[in-house]
């Protein structure tokens, strides 16, 4: 469901400039996502705060970071305001958790079936996320299951949040 405005639980979708965002767009197209226009996702904290991964660790930042930016605010259909409380809770226990290219490959190879059973272990034993797993991880350990397919974090990417979240479409 879309939000008219950021609220504590909520997701902020948006573009990335440069290197990254293009390389995120190229890896989106090439898993058949091309068509999404957001390359990051964050979990809005409070009316000044939010946390997303980024290279250098998952950080809490402010909203102002994000100022002049189109930024799509989603949240699953009746979301409580007690679960809005429980995702910012579970979010704080990710404050530093590195960032990981590598999870990347493992969502190519999961899309891909390409038989790799060794990938999903590794990545997910290095705990480290990717800006989309984070918020996946973070909703599930505060009991909201996004995706009925009750799917692996580390197998989200921002395309899925956007289609499930932002264009009403299940995947």
């Amino acid at each position: 469901m879309i939000e008219s405005s950021p609220l504590p639980g909520s997701i902020g979708l948006t573009s990335i400039a440069g290197a990254v965002g293009l390389g995120i767009r190229v890896g989106q197209a090439l898993l058949l996502d091309g068509d999404c226009p957001y390359e990051h996702a964050f979990i809005v904290l409070s009316d000044e705060t939010l946390i997303e991964a980024e290279p250098g660790g998952a950080r809490v930042t402010g909203l102002d970071e994000y100022a002049g930016r189109e930024v799509l605010y989603v949240a699953p259909a009746g979301l409580t305001d007690e679960q809005r409380t429980a995702i910012c809770a579970a979010a704080t226990n990710y404050v530093r958790v590195p960032y990981s290219f590598l999870d990347y490959a493992a969502i190519a190879a999961h899309r891909f079936r390409l038989p790799i059973p060794w990938l999903r272990r590794y990545v997910a034993s290095t705990k480290h996320e990717i800006c989309s797993a984070l918020v996946d991880q973070i909703y599930q350990d505060a009991g909201v299951h996004l995706f009925q397919d009750r799917r692996w974090p580390g197998y989200v990417c921002p395309a899925d949040l956007w289609r499930l979240l932002g264009r009403g479409e299940q995947r």
